[in-house]
């Protein structure tokens, strides 16, 4: 039940507990594994490409290019003995739109010394400066004009979980009440969602693609259409609207 519409897998796989790329698929390790989830891209670049159209007032690219690899932790493995991830574990990815293009970029060896500063969030390049989107400790904008000083605000993250998620409920609710549109719209968030998975889908193809956001189609692609759903397992049912 829990594989649900996916590959039916063993529960961990190895029983190698000392090794952290072998087995642990539940509760979160499913992440980085391409049966049940699509890696880092499709886990937080939801949340981040969410805030690129969301800034941008985007909906879709139009070209998609990605690649990456497993330098860290090395040829996946699927066999009755053992299981590892199979999620790149660095991944670059562009994304051009209208106006402007994305690149996103995440690795598994992010921290080093090399590399000052916070190393989570959104970079939107203006012709005034640079703004960070960060995270836990909030956002910066840093002038072009090295003799400005430099802007921010902390994060309003509240207790216990430091996600709002109890306001982003009460506004759902409210929204409900009201007819009005959440903070977090469903069709929003099928866009930002798509973000993310449009660069897995290069990732797998191994090419670019283009994209057409109204028909929600690859352009002259067929493989990568393809790929776009995939066949439900048992009693399970690919959804259709």
């Amino acid at each position: 039940m829990w594989c649900g519409p996916g590959p039916l897998r063993p529960f961990n796989g190895s029983s190698d507990l000392s090794n952290p790329w072998r087995g642990s698929i539940h509760p979160r390790g499913f992440r980085q594994y391409l049966d049940y989830a699509n890696g880092t891209l499709g886990d937080w670049g939801i949340h981040w490409m969410d805030q690129i159209l969301w800034i941008m007032e985007e909906k879709w690219p139009r070209k998609i290019y990605s690649t990456g690899g497993r330098p860290v932790k090395g040829t996946s493995v699927l066999t009755k003995e053992e299981q590892t991830t199979d999620a790149p574990d660095h991944e670059i990815a562009v994304l051009e739109f209208e106006s402007f293009t994305v690149s996103w970029e995440h690795r598994q060896f992010a921290a080093n010394n090399a590399e000052k500063g916070e190393n989570v969030g959104c970079y939107f390049y203006g012709t005034e400066g640079t703004f960070h989107q960060g995270w836990i400790d909030g956002w910066k904008f840093y002038p072009t004009d090295p003799k400005k000083p430099v802007i921010e605000q902390k994060a309003q993250l509240h207790e216990p979980d430091q996600q709002n998620i109890k306001e982003l409920w009460a506004d759902f609710l409210g929204a409900i009440k009201s007819g009005k549109k959440p903070i977090s719209d469903i069709e929003e968030i099928h866009h930002s969602t798509n973000v993310s998975l449009l660069g897995m889908l290069s990732y797998k193809l191994g090419r670019s693609i283009r994209w057409d956001g109204k028909k929600e189609q690859v352009i002259g692609d067929s493989e990568a259409n393809k790929l776009l759903s995939r066949k439900y397992r048992g009693p399970w049912e690919y959804p259709k609207a």
